[in-house]
């Protein structure tokens, strides 16, 4: 997935904003546009702050694509064999991605350039983004802001808990562009996909 470019090819710049979040959490990425929708999901994780501990699936036209298992409910197109560029030709185009289904955090993704590329850069790298990504688990948009809430009263009934559970304070302003293209830059060597999603 993580590869240097010539100059002929083509990259795309995509925005990935969490759906609802106010003020927006998002993040700018570029992408080699020949990359699957399973890789562009382990690019999202990293970038978003994920951490890959439930389904997830992408919403195109209407169709869904994922890793298709026997128990789906719906029918659902294999993510590991469909393209970005296949789904997503031309500037503007914007589809779903949707991380966490008991969460439902959704995010919408939208194709924002197609760039000739530098020689010898490399893909994928995030480029700009604004604010922290909610913990996992958290109960959503409305137990992301109730949690926000507790953190920032030490006189909230639940702070002490949440601290606890939190493992310390929480900033939601935080982003750290460096740390995120470290493990980009890494990509193809993360063992932590193992087993996930795909039950």
């Amino acid at each position: 997935m993580l590869k240097k470019v010539s100059t002929t090819d083509k990259i795309y710049q995509i925005k990935v904003t969490l759906q609802d979040s106010n003020p927006p959490i998002w993040r700018q990425l570029l992408i080699d546009p020949e990359i699957s929708l399973y890789d562009l999901h382990k690019i999202i994780q990293i970038a978003m702050g994920w951490s890959n501990s439930h389904l997830h699936q992408f919403i195109i036209n209407k169709e869904y694509y994922s890793i298709p298992h026997e128990d789906d409910w719906q029918p659902v197109i294999d993510e590991r064999k469909t393209h970005v560029k296949k789904i997503a030709s031309a500037e503007g185009k914007k589809f779903i991605y949707e991380y966490d289904f008991g969460d439902n955090w959704s995010h919408d993704i939208v194709v924002e350039k197609i760039l000739s590329v530098e020689q010898d850069s490399q893909y994928p790298k995030c480029i700009k983004g604004k604010r922290a990504c909610p913990p996992e688990d958290v109960g959503g948009l409305w137990g992301y802001a109730e949690f926000l809430a507790a953190m920032k009263d030490p006189k909230h009934k639940e702070h002490g808990s949440f601290v606890e559970w939190w493992g310390g304070q929480f900033d939601p302003e935080a982003f750290d562009l460096e740390a995120i293209n470290e493990v980009l830059q890494d990509i193809d060597n993360l063992d932590w996909w193992d087993g996930l999603n795909e039950i």
